[in-house]
C-alpha cells in the first residue's frame, strides 16, 4: 500500500522534474491537492527526542513500546504512536542479532551479596506427572544464605502468577534489593516491569545463552532435580506440591550445606541476623 507521504513525495518529483502543474501531479498519483499542501503545526518538544535516544542507548534491545513506558515513567503524556514515529526518524529499530563467534560485551558487574535478602535468584524447571502432564516450578533463591525462598508448582506461569509469587513474600518477609533472572517471556513482561518499579525492585537480566550468570539458582536446581524431581512419583498436582514443599523445608531446615561451612541455609541466615539459637 502506497502511503499519503510516498505520494506527497512522487507527485513534488513530478513537479520539479516535468513542469507539471500541482493539479496534475496530484492527478497522477491520485492525491488530493489539500493531502499535498497539508503542513503539520504540530510543536515537538526537542527534550523528548533527546530522552528517547538516552533511554534506547541505555536499553539498546528495548523496543519502542518498553522505551514510550519509559518515557511515561519520565512524566511525558504521550501516545506510542508519536513515539514510534520518533523511533523510525531517529533510526532506533532494533535489528535481529546473528550469532557469530566472537567475544560477548562485558556485562555489569553483580557484587557479592553482604547480608540475606540483599539479592535473590529466579528460575524455572520443568517435570512431568504420572499421568504425562508437564508441570512447571519456579525456585526463588536468597543468593547469600542459600535460602529456598519458594517453590510454587503449577501447570502454568505466566508474569501475573510470579507478581502474586512475589507480593506474597513481600508481606511475609519483605523483598530484596535485586532479583536475578534469565530472558524468559514471564520474567520481561510488562507485569512483572510494572510491579518491580512500584516495589523498588531492581531486576537484572542474565546474558541469553549464559547460565552460569545466574550460578546461584542453577545450583540449587540441579540439587532439586536429583534429590526431589527424580525421588519421587508424582500422582497428580496436589501430590507434586505436597512433596516438593516437604523437600523445601528438608533443604531450608534440615541440609547442611558445604558453602555454608556445614551449616542449613535457616541457620547460615539466623546466625547472620543474630538471631541464632
Amino acid at each position: 500500500m502506497v502511503t499519503p507521504a510516498a505520494r506527497r513525495q512522487a507527485a513534488g518529483f513530478l513537479q520539479a522534474d516535468f513542469e507539471v502543474s500541482e493539479r496534475r501531479a496530484c492527478s497522477v498519483v491520485e492525491l488530493p491537492r489539500a493531502t499535498c499542501r497539508y503542513q503539520s503545526v504540530t510543536v515537538e518538544d526537542p527534550q523528548l527526542r533527546k530522552d528517547l535516544r538516552q533511554l534506547a542507548g541505555d536499553w539498546p534491545r528495548y523496543g519502542y513500546r518498553m522505551l514510550h513506558e519509559l518515557l511515561k515513567r519520565k512524566g511525558w503524556a504521550i501516545n506510542h504512536k508519536l513515539v514510534y514515529r520518533i523511533y523510525r526518524a531517529e533510526g532506533l529499530t532494533v535489528r535481529r542479532r546473528i550469532r557469530k563467534r566472537i567475544a560477548a560485551a562485558r556485562r555489569l558487574h553483580l557484587d557479592t551479596p553482604a547480608r540475606p535478602d540483599q539479592r535473590w535468584s529466579m528460575d524455572f524447571v520443568s517435570d512431568a506427572l504420572a499421568d504425562g502432564r508437564v508441570f512447571r516450578t519456579l525456585n526463588i533463591i536468597d543468593d547469600y544464605s542459600r535460602e529456598c525462598v519458594a517453590i510454587e508448582v503449577d501447570t502454568s506461569l505466566g508474569g501475573a502468577r510470579v507478581v502474586r509469587v512475589l507480593e506474597r513474600l513481600a508481606a511475609q518477609r519483605g523483598l530484596p534489593e535485586r532479583i536475578v533472572m534469565d530472558n524468559g517471556p514471564e520474567f520481561t513482561s510488562k507485569a512483572l516491569d510494572a510491579w518491580a518499579h512500584a516495589a523498588g525492585v531492581k531486576l537484572h537480566f542474565i546474558r541469553p545463552g549464559k547460565p552460569t550468570e545466574n550460578a546461584f539458582v542453577e545450583s540449587f536446581n540441579g540439587r532439586f532435580r536429583e534429590e526431589c524431581l527424580s525421588e519421587n512419583w508424582f500422582t497428580n498436582l496436589i501430590d507434586a506440591r505436597t512433596k516438593i514443599e516437604i523437600w523445601r523445608r528438608h533443604y531450608n531446615e534440615k541440609r547442611p550445606h558445604s558453602s555454608l561451612f556445614g551449616s542449613t541455609p535457616i541457620e547460615y541466615s539466623n546466625r547472620c541476623r543474630g538471631l541464632a539459637q
